[in-house]
């Protein structure tokens, strides 16, 4: 393993830069959304048996897994990338925009996927400087809860994995840059239903009513006293109403109206605490105003934190291969991530390669209908995993 040098394994991915572009710019036209990625899987499946030198397998349905296994033994080192679409109707016009209506992969797992896959080829060419083992998890369904990585996780894919690594492209972040975030990264993205139960009538006559539209809004307003006075203001917490409904028109007070919400946190106690006061607000609320309640709270993934010692050699890795000017050491994020299924096995990084371009005019949020990535960062996506793998198997 020593044989190889940094340039080495630059210009070996450098020489894929076309191929993983054009990977993903197949996969970013034929999007297939979580649980879904049926022709996304088959693809990833028959490129992967084209490098050779790979035991190949399907975990789940819609799931790959690929493992390179070096002729000396040591750690098995697992990389993870996603593959699903979103449900969004795409908005780009370029020429592999998608051709799948209602598909779009807004987020870059088309992206990661890509990376993935050129990681594999170069790794497998090398397959003799190998001590140990690479792991490479095509992962399905990280946008829909329950999500793809517990799947693949009760399939057996971590077992005898010694450390996890994982990376998002970030379209906050410019490209040319690596995001590292020590400790907690994402929070555990936990979703809740509020039915607020009153009574209706005239709009005109609201002494004859239960108001739910006036008690749902009571409801909206005090919920954020959870996080501002019932909170430690050290903790990081997000209680968020995305959706708020009722009502058919402007002079009928509606019997019931329903709310729709997320809470974001990364502590487990403070995950334990919170549906206990949105209740304890919401019961107090609509008692006092003569109505009632149903109230459904679901945990979704777990939050990603990231191990100290695995994230110090991704870290290291970024300073050593793109200098310490492409270093971006990051604050925790909101948002959530089911790659925190595999951290639950094996100690993980998860970090962030940059793909926005403000030049370029790469600038949409994930999630939005006309976002896209600037394609030079895959070759760092590339890299990255390639350096990395090596400095963790040696």
């Amino acid at each position: 393993m020593a044989m190889l040098q940094k340039n080495q394994l630059n210009e070996l991915a450098e020489q894929m830069d076309e191929e993983i572009i054009a990977w993903r710019r197949y996969l970013h036209q034929h999007p297939e959304v979580s649980f879904h990625e049926e022709k996304t899987s088959q693809f990833v499946y028959d490129t992967l048996a084209s490098f050779g030198g790979l035991e190949l397998s399907r975990p789940t349905k819609t799931s790959v897994m690929a493992r390179l296994i070096g002729p000396a033994p040591g750690k098995v080192l697992a990389i993870r990338a996603d593959m699903d679409a979103l449900p969004i109707e795409e908005e780009n016009t370029f020429e592999f925009a998608s051709q799948n209506p209602g598909a779009m992969h807004a987020c870059g797992h088309d992206g990661h996927t890509a990376m993935l896959l050129g990681t594999a080829k170069v790794l497998a060419g090398l397959k003799e400087h190998i001590r140990g083992e690479v792991r490479f998890l095509f992962q399905h369904a990280e946008e829909l809860f329950p999500g793809g990585a517990e799947e693949m996780v009760q399939a057996g894919v971590m077992e005898g994995v010694d450390l996890v690594i994982g990376t998002h492209l970030w379209s906050p972040l410019e490209a040319g840059k690596v995001g590292v975030v020590y400790g907690p990264m994402m929070a555990s993205p936990d979703t809740f239903w509020i039915d607020v139960i009153g009574k209706g009538g005239h709009g005109g006559i609201p002494h004859q009513t239960v108001d739910s539209i006036a008690i749902g809004a009571q409801v909206v307003t005090n919920l954020q006293h959870i996080v501002s006075r019932n909170m430690d203001p050290l903790e990081n917490v997000v209680v968020s109403i995305g959706q708020f409904t009722g009502g058919t028109t402007h002079n009928v007070i509606p019997g019931s109206v329903s709310m729709w919400g997320t809470v974001r946190s990364f502590d487990l106690q403070v995950r334990q605490d919170v549906p206990k006061l949105i209740e304890r607000i919401v019961k107090g609320i609509t008692e006092a105003h003569g109505a009632s309640y149903t109230f459904r709270y679901e945990f979704g993934y777990r939050p990603v934190i990231n191990e100290q010692e695995v994230t110090r050699v991704v870290e290291e890795t970024v300073r050593e291969v793109f200098g310490a000017e492409a270093l971006e050491l990051m604050k925790p994020s909101m948002v959530g991530e089911d790659f925190s299924a595999f951290q639950q096995k094996a100690p993980g990084c998860f970090f962030y390669v940059g793909a926005g371009n403000q030049e370029k005019g790469i600038t949409y949020p994930h999630h939005h209908p006309r976002f896209t990535i600037d394609e030079d960062a895959l070759v760092i996506g590339v890299k990255t995993f390639l350096h990395a793998a090596f400095k963790f198997l040696a």
